[in-house]
């Protein structure tokens, strides 16, 4: 059966690869601008994105991004919850924070779903989008964006 008319919408979808280099190692690396520049250069007005990183010792996180203060202490807080070389952790191949980077990856978000409207991402006044980098030494993490509207 086909779908009524005012059904069919005609969606534009685009995607990119952005490359975040977590020049200090575990830290959060704000990359806000970089999102809302090319959500701006694909010309779709309202949708949905999707942000999604392709690895398992990394998160993305939507956190506040005025007082750093706030970061400093989600690190501690998580450095309390999992710590570094506990003896838990079999898991030990690339070093003590290894297995601890993939806990806090389980604990954080691996994607994020982000609101579209007027051509950028609806994020409120102090949201900023982050990656988490949760191992200690630099990394180049690939984070993917998927963009859905019309």
């Amino acid at each position: 059966m086909p779908l009524p008319a005012f059904l069919l919408v005609s969606m534009r979808q685009a995607h990119h690869q952005l490359t975040v280099f977590s020049s200090q190692g575990r830290s959060l690396y704000e990359f806000t601008r970089e999102l809302r520049d090319w959500v701006s250069s694909t010309d779709i007005q309202v949708g949905m994105l999707t942000v999604f990183i392709q690895h398992t010792s990394a998160s993305l996180l939507i956190q506040e991004n005025a007082d750093p203060t706030v970061r400093a202490d989600l690190e501690r807080f998580l450095a309390r919850l999992v710590p570094d070389g506990d003896p838990i952790f079999q898991h030990r191949q690339e070093g003590p924070d290894d297995m601890s980077a993939h806990v806090r990856t389980a604990l954080t978000q691996i994607y994020l779903v982000i609101p579209v409207v007027g051509g950028a991402p609806v994020l409120g006044t102090w949201q900023g989008v982050f990656l988490y980098e949760h191992r200690y030494e630099p990394q180049r993490r690939k984070v993917l964006l998927h963009l859905i509207g019309e």
